[in-house]
């Protein structure tokens, strides 16, 4: 039974390549100047580089409309700060803050002399720093309360030597403050192996600058002052986070570097050819300057228009030279089977009807993915996939263009047989009487008599006469197929394990003093987390016992969860109702209620700020929890979702929960949907464009299920490889998911365009084709990030890890899996005319590929 052609566009696309390659061969140095023209002019746009750069951790890392950020502003808005009553715990944004963690270098008591003299020393050192010529120190610029600086009290009290209650309660609690503490049966500190100091800033702007310099003067002092003979001391500051992202701008510039230099002498060495004339290194060079000036290109016309570029668009940059280096080895074994006697047009007119057409495929898939990515709910994502869209437009002009007339430059210097280094005539055949290196140095030009095209490369004809028949072996297509029932039971195991979040330290460097002092927070510290409002967003008749009870056994429902510590609680409802039953007031009744919250204020003015009292209603209020044993950030997550199912149960009133650290956790509700429907948007996509240009329906269905394939493998292993689904990883595994569709699009066009009868002897063909192009293709991509994966910062090694794991499996996949699968399942079309065998019968066995 015959199969339904689908390539409705192919034919004519076909046609219209074979023109433009004939063109390009014709008049190749307008082809040539003109993208070098554009790419000059478009340069200009990197003078707006500094004005375009936008880092922003959490505009650009965070969802858009993450629920926290519109908790964030009802909270602002009916819960304003007070410059005069500083609390750490009603912060709603991130305040100006500066951090120690001193440890006991021989785990002894932090708490007891000499360490804890170590200690006093430096916080008197830090007092004392001075900013503006000295103008402005600490006391000028601190956070106060009650006209003082808001200060630590654990010195004081350790010095005064009073009695501590572990963990206490607020507003002496102690759990964030001391860590690896052992206490006695009444739960009074014996001793601590850690110890945490705070210094807060004012939130003012007219001491904006004087902050920002006192935490310049902080972190000199610290990187100085890094311990001692007794204590191990780790900072950090408020703006040490959005730090470590912008460092990762210069210090990614050498990996870049070195990148491109892999990738230039990779593809070099794999073009390079011992006949003088035909040798391709000059073509592998100008494949590679075709993908850079793509880049360049495409970055300078949007820092032009004023988009923002963020350091994910570094990413894009690696794609493009992958996508480049793709094209380029394609394009090149194309021509290679040419027939070198033709004149360059027509060569050329075969290689742009051929590579062409695969070429097409594959950048169109990938430009509609990323311009779809365009409305993602991550800001950076969006600046990527518009950046990257628009380079791989330009990579793909560029290399029928820019590149196709290199190629047509360099076959002329081929067909006059010019020496490839020095562009002078030399002979074809050795002449009489010449010496070896004479031979081997001043003579090329030789092709294969039988067909009339270049020589075969040995990998090709590895592939060929070697690789090819060995696949299609009945037992050995039992054995693929028995691998690759493994290779999905094994991944869809590692699908169930892969972790979840982003652990702070992963921003930062690996020798990074934020990466130190986030290690010692988390073995020493977080046997208590974050503290937590619970927001109640509207109205509500606090006088009215009944609907009271509710929502206090609504609040109840919060302090029973295990993540909660039950005793550490602040709420001026249950200290007014005290209040109130002290003073024998009647709070069931509404005037009495409101009349008396202005007496209860003047005894407790910090909780004046949980209120938003206008007139005689109430507005909203807020309650504070305080979890414990967040240890990771999958605790993060189970936190984030637990605390807002306790919400939601709540039926007398909307609640709703809010921390600052909560806007960052948006992104695990979002990054899991997210990343399911880039990989369905893709393979959506690959399906449509494979229907209309694979001549195939079953070949069409095989490339989109290896996206498919590809995609479960590499997620799998990502937990093997101790990598975590986040924000930046679903970048990067966004990015990486498009090269499936490269090898396994370019293998399947290459097995349905063939002219052999056979699916056995199609996918021998295909092979011989388009292996070697695609192992080359996917090993200089392979060695170009590998330098990432000595990089000291995690996002780049974990650009490394799905990079390699992606390219390894497509290849796998192209070479693989998708030639088997076509030859079990592929069903031959009989319906063709009998000028089509006329055509099979006239072509040169060794002069059709993709």
């Amino acid at each position: 039974m015959g199969c339904r052609r689908t390539d409705c566009l192919a034919t004519p696309l076909s046609g219209l390549f074979e023109k433009l390659g004939s063109l390009v061969g014709s008049c190749p140095l307008y082809f040539f100047i003109i993208p070098v023209l554009l790419s000059a002019a478009l340069s200009g746009g990197f003078l707006f580089l500094k004005d375009r750069e936008d880092n922003d951790l959490e505009r650009q890392f965070t969802p858009k409309n993450g629920p926290s950020k519109v908790t964030r502003a009802f909270v602002g808005e009916n819960f304003p700060y007070n410059d005069t009553m500083f609390s750490e715990e009603r912060q709603y944004n991130q305040s100006n803050f500066a951090s120690i963690i001193a440890v006991s270098t021989d785990n002894s008591n932090i708490l007891a002399k000499p360490a804890f003299e170590d200690i006093l020393r430096l916080n008197n050192k830090i007092l004392n720093i001075t900013v503006d010529s000295g103008r402005l120190g600490f006391n000028d610029l601190c956070a106060r309360t009650n006209g003082e600086c808001v200060s630590n009290d654990i010195l004081k009290i350790v010095s005064d030597k009073v009695a501590i209650t572990y963990p206490g309660s607020s507003p002496d609690f102690f759990g964030s403050v001391l860590g690896g503490v052992i206490t006695d049966p009444g739960g009074s500190v014996i001793s601590a192996q850690a110890v945490k100091l705070f210094y807060y800033l004012g939130n003012q702007e007219s001491s904006a600058d004087g902050s920002k310099s006192w935490l310049r003067g902080f972190k000199a002092l610290l990187s100085d002052e890094m311990g001692s003979e007794h204590t191990d001391v780790s900072y950090y500051t408020s703006k040490s986070k959005q730090e470590e992202i912008d460092s990762h701008t210069t210090d990614g510039f050498p990996l870049f570097f070195f990148t491109f230099v892999c990738a230039v002498t990779f593809s070099v060495i794999s073009c390079l050819r011992l006949d003088n004339v035909r040798n391709k290194v000059w073509v592998a060079v100008f494949g590679v300057l075709s993908s850079a000036l793509a880049a360049l290109s495409s970055l300078g016309l949007l820092l032009y228009i004023g988009v923002p570029l963020v350091i994910t668009v570094a990413n894009s940059i690696f794609l493009i030279l992958g996508i480049g280096l793709n094209n380029m080895f394609i394009m090149v074994s194309d021509w290679q089977h040419t027939n070198v006697a033709d004149p360059v047009p027509k060569r050329m007119a075969h290689t742009y009807k051929e590579a062409v057409m695969s070429i097409t495929i594959t950048a169109l898939t990938d430009v509609l993915k990323f311009f779809i990515g365009i409305k993602s709910d991550f800001p950076s994502v969006q600046s990527f996939c518009l950046y990257t869209s628009i380079s791989i437009i330009f990579c793909y002009i560029y290399t029928i263009t820019f590149f196709g007339a290199f190629l047509a430059l360099n076959g002329r210097r081929e067909a006059s047989n010019r020496h490839w280094l020095t562009c002078m005539k030399i002979p074809s055949d050795n002449p009489d009487h010449s010496s070896k290196i004479y031979n081997i140095c001043c003579v090329g030009g030789d092709y294969d008599k039988n067909t009339g095209a270049e020589k075969k490369q040995p990998a090709s004809n590895f592939f060929k006469d070697y690789y090819g028949p060995f696949l299609i072996k009945p037992w050995v297509k039992g054995a693929v197929i028995f691998l690759y029932l493994a290779y999905l039971a094994l991944s869809i195991l590692g699908c169930f394990n892969i972790q979840q979040g982003t652990e702070l330290y992963d921003l930062a460097a690996d020798e990074s003093h934020v990466t130190r002092f986030n290690q010692k927070d988390r073995q020493y510290f977080s046997d208590y987390g974050p503290s937590v409002m619970v927001i109640v967003n509207e109205m509500f008749p606090y006088w009215n016992k009944t609907k009271r009870d509710q929502l206090q056994g609504c609040l109840e429902e919060f302090k029973q969860l295990h993540f909660v510590e039950e005793k550490v609680y602040t709420s001026w409802l249950d200290s007014y109702l005290t209040y109130g039953q002290q003073r024998h007031l009647n709070l069931d009744d509404k005037d009495v209620f409101l009349k008396n919250l202005k007496d209860f204020f003047n005894v407790f003015p910090f909780l004046k700020q949980d209120l938003n009292l206008t007139g005689d209603a109430i507005y909203a209020t807020r309650f504070f929890i305080q979890t414990v044993n967040i240890s990771s950030a999958n605790m993060e997550i189970k936190m984030l979702h637990d605390l807002k199912t306790a919400a939601g149960r709540c039926s007398v009133a909307p609640l709703s929960v809010y921390n600052r650290e909560f806007i960052f956790m948006d992104q695990y509700d979002i990054v899991v949907s997210s990343t399911i429907k880039n990989v369905g948007v893709i393979t959506t996509v690959m399906l449509v464009v494979s229907l209309l240009l694979i001549p195939n329906p079953v070949c069409s269905l095989w490339v989109t299920a290896s996206i498919g394939s590809v995609t479960v493998g590499v997620t799998g292993f990502m937990s093997a490889w101790d990598v975590s689904l986040d924000s930046i990883s679903m970048i990067i595994f966004t990015i990486c998911i498009g090269f499936t569709v490269d090898f396994s699009a370019h293998m399947s066009y290459a097995f349905v365009s063939s002219k052999r009868q056979s699916p056995d002897d199609k996918a021998v063909d295909a092979l011989s084709n388009l292996g070697y192009p695609i192992l080359q293709g996917a090993l200089s991509t392979i060695l170009g990030v590998s330098v990432l994966a000595s990089s000291n910062f995690h996002t780049f090694r974990t650009f490394f890890k799905l990079f390699f794991l992606v390219m390894f499996f497509g290849m796998v996949h192209g070479l693989v899996f998708i030639p088997v699968f076509l030859t079990i399942t592929f069903c031959s079309d009989k319906d063709k005319s009998k000028s089509d065998q006329k055509d099979r019968d006239d072509e040169m066995p060794e002069a059709h590929t993709v």
